[in-house]
């Protein structure tokens, strides 16, 4: 009557060996750490890490392994946050460029658990689990893209316009244009206003000339730099979905800061790297006519073209190409790019074109058959400077030749970029163009973890709650049903441990309101056995056999043990589609809590009771309480 098939038996031990090897790496701590990572043109070679070695010691700064992860980067591993900014502070200033320097948390957990894929679930930031961004916002940069667009836009509309002008020159915040006679300036007035109405308008007489002044006007501005804001906190969102972060917050701190915190995150220099990169790309078409290496020989520069070094695939050694500084294609043109591996069998991203634009190229390159056309890798950064006590922030823009390759048709809206170097870096690049690039630079100026001793403060605290009610449930449940409340408690142990397993499994961001979800469903896990217990109790006053009895109340108690958890299912299914942050991780928690503690009451229990029982068919006694 009370006896399980052995299959049932083999798959509840492996599904107990599954909970205890994937919940193992939560009791391994994590090692405070600060990543070093190269950018494509440097290496982290011997001579680097012996300087970087050098420059701790010389700080007294003590780290207590260097670890070396496969994508090139190097972990230095600390003993305290402390040892950690400081050796930050450190390394930043001994490399310089060209090398990111991110503060980080070391997983120690031991190589055979990391072999089968095991890692311990993400502690959210209010348990110091994860990285925290400042970042400002170049609107100085953005506004006079803005005035250099208008400018050349100017011009051409008054010559659509038949307005003749003498001479057309940057100003503060704007432009001015010099004409003959009042009428000329009233004509320019005219356009202006009806063309570019964010301008404001002045006329000024110089001489027997007049001068007319065009500068954006402060709703302009602040129009501009709201959709420069809104822009990058839309591109920033996406970029940190693509990492796959869970519960991120990205907001606007101000007129010009987004501060994004992103917990659980593990490799937070590619995080800095994506979260602060503005890389695009650029098709040029090459220069064939004048000669390049007398171009760089000479230093004279062919009027509409740019001397660049190019590295061809396969060699270690650059030559001179001139490119013409028209831009055929850009960036903004890519809707979709996913990393690949072109028919040479070098990493390579492919492109889908569809944001505009897609039509003038497919005809210029249908134009251009036969002739190389360049594709350039553009990356724009902040470097913070201090001037007079006060930091300033100046754009650093690296640009790099990737490819050229001899146009053979007309080029659709689907192809391939090769000439990358890795499959890391085709990889970030098609992440950074699937995201969408920034519309103007932003700069990194504050990075932390946060809180580390607050946070552990947070987990001792959430771990005593858990122990506390783990404790108080266990010896109320053996007080009250006697033996059949120990293999309730058992159940609850087991339910504990899958449940940090799947989290583990899941890559679960834990954080205050999850470890309440613990809680609580440390608490509701009983309910089904409360349920078994109470209905067995009631078989046998009803003068049932204790081998019928068990068999009565676990099949009879199974309908209310589904109605009662299918609707606490529904609540957290609401909560995980409709809440965010902090209440989907409460969600996440409860729901796969509810799964876990129906399977270890129900199955769990039965199994051991069956085990226990099922073998002796004269039995007359359940040790279940009164």
């Amino acid at each position: 009557m009370n006896r399980y098939p052995a299959w049932k038996y083999v798959l509840i031990v492996v599904v107990i060996l599954f909970g205890i090897v994937y919940s193992l790496p939560n009791l391994y701590k994590k090692d405070f750490a600060v990543q070093v990572s190269p950018d494509s043109s440097h290496a982290l070679d011997g001579a680097v890490l012996n300087q970087v070695s050098m420059a701790l010691s010389a700080q007294q700064l003590a780290y207590s392994q260097v670890e070396k992860a496969a994508d090139g980067s190097v972990l230095y591993h600390f003993s305290n946050a402390d040892n950690q900014l400081r050796a930050d502070d450190v390394i930043k200033s001994t490399l310089g460029e060209g090398y990111t320097v991110a503060l980080n948390m070391a997983n120690t957990t031991p190589k055979w658990l990391q072999v089968v894929g095991a890692q311990p679930m993400h502690l959210g930031l209010d348990l110091s689990g994860g990285v925290h961004f400042l970042m400002a916002i170049d609107v100085d940069s953005l506004m006079n893209h803005r005035v250099q667009a208008a400018g050349r836009n100017v011009s051409d509309s008054l010559r659509a316009a038949n307005v003749r002008y003498l001479g057309l020159q940057d100003a503060p915040n704007g432009m001015s244009i010099r004409v003959a006679n009042r009428a000329t300036a009233d004509k320019v007035i005219a356009v202006l206003q009806a063309d570019y109405p964010e301008f404001s308008r002045d006329v000024v007489q110089q001489g027997s000339q007049w001068l007319v002044t065009a500068s954006l006007s402060d709703s302009a501005r602040l129009s501009a730099q709201n959709f420069a804001v809104d822009k990058t906190l839309s591109v920033l969102r996406k970029r940190v979905d693509e990492l796959g972060v869970n519960e991120p917050i990205v907001q606007r701190q101000g007129a010009d800061r987004i501060s994004v915190d992103l917990p659980g995150v593990q490799d937070t220099v590619r995080a800095k790297q994506i979260i602060g990169g503005t890389a695009t790309l650029e098709f040029h078409l090459q220069d064939t006519i004048h000669d390049a290496n007398q171009a760089q020989t000479t230093g004279i520069i062919p009027p509409g073209s740019s001397l660049y070094a190019y590295t061809p695939a396969q060699t270690t050694q650059s030559i001179p190409i001139l490119l013409q500084d028209k831009v055929i294609l850009s960036g903004g043109s890519i809707t979709n790019a996913s990393s690949t591996m072109g028919e040479d069998g070098q990493p390579a991203a492919s492109i889908t074109l569809g944001g505009g634009g897609e039509a003038a190229f497919y005809r210029i390159t249908g134009e251009n058959i036969g002739k190389p056309l360049a594709i350039i890798y553009v990356e724009t950064a902040l470097t913070p400077v201090t001037v007079n006590g006060q930091t300033q922030y100046t754009q650093r823009k690296t640009e790099r030749v990737i490819s050229i390759a001899t146009i053979q048709s007309a080029l659709p809206s689907t192809f391939q970029i090769t000439g990358l170097s890795n499959p890391v870096e085709a990889r970030d690049l098609a992440l950074l163009l699937r995201a969408g690039s920034l519309p103007t630079p932003v700069a990194i100026i504050e990075e932390s973890t946060v809180g580390p001793s607050l946070g552990q403060q947070n987990i001792d605290k959430g771990i005593l709650s858990i122990e506390i009610g783990f404790i108080a449930i266990v010896v109320f449940m053996v007080l009250y049903y006697h033996f059949f409340g120990f293999l309730a408690d058992i159940a609850l142990g087991m339910n504990l441990v899958l449940l940090v397993a799947i989290l583990s499994v899941l890559g679960a961001t834990l954080s205050l309101p999850g470890i309440a979800g613990i809680l609580l469903t440390l608490g509701m896990a009983v309910d089904a056995n409360v349920l078994i217990f109470e209905r067995i109790r009631e078989e046998l006053r009803y003068g049932l056999s204790p081998q019928a009895s068990i068999q009565a109340g676990y099949e009879r108690a199974l309908s209310t043990i589904v109605d009662s958890n299918v609707t606490t299912l529904i609540a957290a299914m609401a909560l995980l589609m409709i809440g965010t942050g902090p209440i989907k991780g409460f969600a996440v928690t409860l729901t796969v809590g509810i799964l876990t503690s129906m399977f270890t009451a129900i199955t769990g229990t039965r199994a051991i009771v069956n085990l226990i029982y099922g073998h002796k068919p004269r039995l007359t006694k359940l040790s279940i309480g009164i």
